[in-house]
């Protein structure tokens, strides 16, 4: 993995992921776990990965590894390693459905590190993350397998453009990801709009850690107990199935048994996929009642997804093709 940028002392690494600097001493100059940078005033910097790393070494030997075999290990590897010993340790102890963590591929290094060591600030407990896939960039993400099939895809870039944005269209595609989340810094306007419109959840930075908690949790289920439908098992709110196009040659379908079930259900969808997305600009817009927006996006997108599933079981009874338009080629400039 290449190298990120060296900006953090000793004292902020030990802030970041917990361990004490003298620990993190001991693993330096012992074991050879960091190899910091020295700066014009001679002060020892280190990267967002030597943070992730610091985390991810403090959790693995706090759960039996030697800290000798793991030091020099990279990010990718050590995130590995956890993700087998909490595999190991749920199938000794199932833990109830409603605590199961929701698992999240993500790509850029700082990103990852900002998930792993603040899921307490965004509020993340008791609906957990588990980050199961490290990226270095959208390139590196295109040419990886995803063998574990992560639910979530967490994306962090500085410029969102054409070429990103088509980027993030095919990985989203590729993996066949539930929900997608990309922060940035400066990006063109009608990228982010066909991100949007693509149902992936679009914000620019800078973002607080309350605020990204917030936006976590508006593509989380409230309730991913047993007893509800199969299409909230995954405990995401699932992007949206029908466009406006498919929805209003639905309402407009005369059904054979003069029923208004089709027109309804259709209408209804509209109507909560329209009230979602405005929960969700208000959740860019406003960071007072962003927790309000937050589940106001979740009990649409949850109800919007239920009326998909009823509206497929009315198409069926009723012999209305729901078959989604063709997208036009588009050539690039």
């Amino acid at each position: 993995m290449p190298e990120s940028i060296s900006n953090h002392r000793i004292g902020a690494v030990s802030a970041l992921s917990g361990v004490p600097v003298s620990t993190l001493r001991v693993w330096e100059t012992r074991h050879g776990a960091f190899a910091p940078h020295k700066s014009k005033g001679r002060h020892r910097l280190y990267s967002d990965e030597d943070a992730l790393r610091a985390s991810l070494i403090k959790q693995l030997t706090a759960a039996g590894h030697s800290i000798s075999t793991i030091a020099a290990l990279e990010a990718n590897h050590l995130n590995a390693l956890l993700m087998q010993q909490r595999t190991a340790l749920r199938q000794n102890q199932p833990p109830p459905a409603h605590a199961a963590p929701v698992t999240m591929a993500v790509v850029g290094v700082g990103m990852a590190a900002r998930m792993e060591l603040s899921q307490q600030s965004m509020g993340l407990l008791s609906k957990p993350i588990q980050i199961t896939e490290i990226l270095e960039d959208l390139d590196a993400a295109l040419d990886a397998p995803l063998t574990s099939n992560p639910l979530v895809l967490m994306v962090r870039v500085n410029s969102l453009h054409v070429n990103a944005g088509r980027d993030i269209q095919r990985l989203v595609q590729a993996h066949q990801f539930q929900q997608a989340i990309v922060l940035y810094n400066f990006g063109q306007e009608p990228v982010v709009a066909a991100l949007k419109l693509a149902g992936v959840k679009v914000r620019r930075e800078p973002v607080s850690n309350t605020e990204l908690g917030e936006l976590i949790h508006s593509v989380l289920w409230m309730d991913n107990t047993p007893e509800v439908s199969d299409v909230q098992r995954s405990g995401l709110v699932p992007p949206r199935k029908y466009s406006d196009e498919t929805l209003n040659r639905v309402a407009n379908t005369t059904s054979q048994v003069l029923c208004e079930c089709p027109r309804h259900v259709a209408e209804l969808i509209t109507q909560l996929s329209s009230f979602e997305q405005y929960s969700q600009d208000c959740l860019n817009k406003s960071t007072e009642d962003a927790h309000l927006h937050a589940y106001l996006s979740t009990v649409s997108g949850s109800a919007r997804a239920l009326f998909e599933k009823a509206l497929e079981m009315v198409a069926q009874h009723e012999n209305i093709s729901l078959e989604q338009p063709s997208a036009p080629n588009r050539t690039e400039s």
